[in-house]
């Protein structure tokens, strides 16, 4: 008899933890993050280190596959800071994979050479820098504190610690960019031989100074057919280059994709930790308090949850499909059949033949199963948005 949902539940094999601290707010940025200036560094690293208590032994861990450490921008720990960290994460997750992938958020304005040889020392092997841009009117124009000297040089340190599998993250869509500027930047970002790149475009987020501009008209964006040149841009450049696009706004070189990402993408466990941190554990899901001080004061006595809720069957369905059409390998039957004991052209068959239909999507004959098409990634939203509330 087929199992059905997660009852043949493991541990989770990925770790994600939140450093909340940042140098500045960037205007485009709703991340759960605050300015590092007299905020309790320390004490946080301590509720911290607790909270991994607490969770490991409500949910031990099995063999560690991969962390990654977001932010706020982590690289804002000094290298005390650092150690102790790292040491916490080690010491709570001690049974590692011998390939595991230790990601660590940075901004180019925070990584000098102790620092990264810190962390290389405590584990990290993979270093995603935010560089957004090559054009520093562009990066003064978001809040980002870096220039494009400080993107060389931290490169440069990095490789010089011993870190080679080094990722950046640009983005298009930006107040003031042109189709050209992008070129540029994606020309400059090829240069430097990277393992990986991830190119986003602007979203508007609430609670933002762009969010406050856009209502009052004051940001001038560029057009949606120069978006969608961008992104045809981006996309044939990195193409040409010999990156695949494993995601909608991810390339790497073979073998260079985020893992820790396509757990994500794939729906699967895994454990969040810090201050406004987010965890799946066996279709469960959880969201942490947000400020610092009230994380840390919950987190020295409980779980500092701010709320948590199991996911219905229906909603993982629907969760598993649109988040797994993100990867332009696309999703598998097979996958869908294992881990809810059903068939997935019968639970979505009206959804797929649409889409089918209107070519956005195609059977994936290798893999078994459907993918976006080049037409569907470029309208990936329509495709995602189809099976949103189909059995809910």
């Amino acid at each position: 008899m087929p199992a059905t949902g997660r009852e043949n539940h493991t541990a989770p094999k990925a770790v994600y933890i939140h450093i909340p601290f940042c140098t500045n707010k960037c205007f485009y940025c709703d991340f759960n993050s605050y300015v590092l200036k007299d905020q309790p560094v320390m004490d946080y690293l301590r509720a911290l280190d607790r909270e991994m208590e607490l969770t490991v032994r409500e949910t031990p861990p099995g063999e560690i596959k991969t962390i990654f450490v977001g932010g706020g921008t982590p690289t804002v720990l000094n290298p005390q800071e650092m150690e102790f960290f790292l040491n916490s994460v080690k010491k709570n997750f001690p049974n590692w994979a011998e390939d595991i992938e230790f990601t660590m958020e940075a901004n180019p304005g925070t990584t000098d050479r102790d620092k990264l040889a810190v962390m290389k020392a405590g584990g990290v092997n993979r270093v995603s820098f935010g560089v957004q841009a090559f054009q520093n009117e562009l990066l003064s124009g978001i809040g980002r504190i870096h220039n494009t000297d400080d993107v060389y040089r931290s490169l440069e340190n990095a490789r010089n610690a011993g870190l080679d599998n080094l990722s950046i993250d640009l983005m298009f869509g930006l107040p003031n960019q042109t189709v050209e500027m992008l070129d540029y930047s994606v020309s400059k970002a090829l240069e430097l031989g990277l393992t990986h790149y991830s190119i986003y475009s602007l979203k508007v987020e609430e609670n933002t100074l762009f969010h406050t501009l856009f209502q009052k008209n004051q940001l001038p964006l560029p057009s949606e057919e120069d978006e969608l040149k961008m992104y045809q841009l981006l996309m044939d450049r990195m193409q040409a280059a010999g990156y695949k696009q494993y995601e909608i706004s991810n390339f790497a070189k073979p073998g260079f994709e985020s893992r820790h990402n396509m757990t994500y993408w794939r729906n699967e466990d895994y454990y969040g930790l810090g201050a406004g941190a987010h965890g799946y554990v066996n279709r469960r899901r959880h969201m942490n308090i947000k400020g610092v001080n009230p994380y840390v004061e919950a987190a020295m006595q409980k779980l500092p949850r701010l709320e948590q809720f199991s996911v219905p069957e229906a909603e993982a369905m629907e969760d598993f499909v649109m988040v797994g059409l993100r990867m332009l390998d696309g999703i598998r039957s097979a996958d869908f059949a294992a881990q809810f004991g059903v068939s997935l052209e019968e639970t979505f068959g009206r959804e797929l033949h649409k889409m089918l239909s209107s070519g956005l999507l195609e059977e994936h004959e290798d893999r078994g199963g459907y993918r976006l098409t080049g037409k569907g990634v470029v309208f990936g939203n329509e495709v995602f948005a189809e099976f949103i509330g189909v059995l809910t």
